[in-house]
């Protein structure tokens, strides 16, 4: 919910900077409103546009490929934990026990991002949430005893797939760690507040041109509210879809 606020003060601050940028204009000597001198304005608000441009596209498309990237883990993660179970279901019944630990681990997960119940907090996803589960899950499957070939094949698929699951969790929780460069995002902001300045020296304070101002304002704002949220595909708007996940919980048993 923060993000929505700040992503409205930003709007407003950009809006505001606007319509200073209309006063000052018309508090302005004439000469300082000249031909030469609104060629001046016109050549730095371009360069500041392009500017504000690419670098805004970039942080949307990066802010977009770092959600895909944990919908795709979360897939991943959800991929090699039906492996384990197979693997632990195939070795024998008396890995009966620990696939239903598994299970309530899992669906606990599952409560905590898509229950309902509130978006979860940060620390649901530190990187030393999980260890007292992968350790667990660590020492069942060095404590596997195979007795036959077949369970030797399946107990050394067990140790795979419970090692990428291991992988994957921790790097989920190390991206999420440092996903938002705020510095960048404060200088983007910056370069906004500017560039409606300067919109504002080269226009004529009206209905129109306050539409205009409100219309980009709030183009400003959406764009740092999408680099915001989805930088937070576990707990933003565009949360990640629980499809892959459900079917997974479906099949274990």
């Amino acid at each position: 919910m923060w993000t929505v606020w700040l992503c409205i003060g930003i709007a407003l601050a950009a809006f505001a900077s606007g319509v200073a940028g209309l006063y000052v204009q018309k508090l302005l000597p004439e000469p300082h409103t000249s031909d030469r001198s609104r060629d001046m304005i016109g050549a730095i608000v371009g360069l500041i546009s392009l500017l504000l441009a690419l670098v805004l596209g970039t942080l949307v498309g990066s802010a977009y490929g770092f959600y895909s990237t944990q919908k795709s883990e979360m897939e991943t993660f959800a991929a090699r934990a039906i492996q384990l179970n197979l693997a632990l279901t195939e070795f024998g019944p008396e890995t009966a026990p620990a696939r239903a630990r598994m299970k309530e681990t899992l669906q606990g997960v599952h409560v905590m991002v898509w229950g309902g119940n509130g978006a979860p907090s940060p620390q649901d996803f530190s990187v030393g949430e999980p260890l007292p589960h992968l350790r667990e899950l660590d020492e069942y499957v060095a404590s596997l005893d195979p007795k036959t070939p077949a369970q030797h094949q399946f107990a050394a698929a067990a140790i795979g797939d419970a090692a990428a699951i291991e992988q994957t969790r921790l790097l989920v929780s190390l991206q999420l760690a440092s996903s938002v460069s705020w510095p960048l995002v404060v200088i983007v902001v910056s370069w906004a507040l500017i560039l409606f300045c300067g919109y504002g020296l080269l226009s004529r304070l009206n209905a129109t041109t306050l539409t205009a101002l409100g219309l980009g304002a709030f183009a400003v704002g959406s764009a740092i509210f999408l680099i915001l949220e989805l930088n937070q595909p576990f707990s933003g708007v565009f949360r990640i879809p629980s499809g892959a996940y459900d079917q997974m919980l479906e099949s274990l048993t």
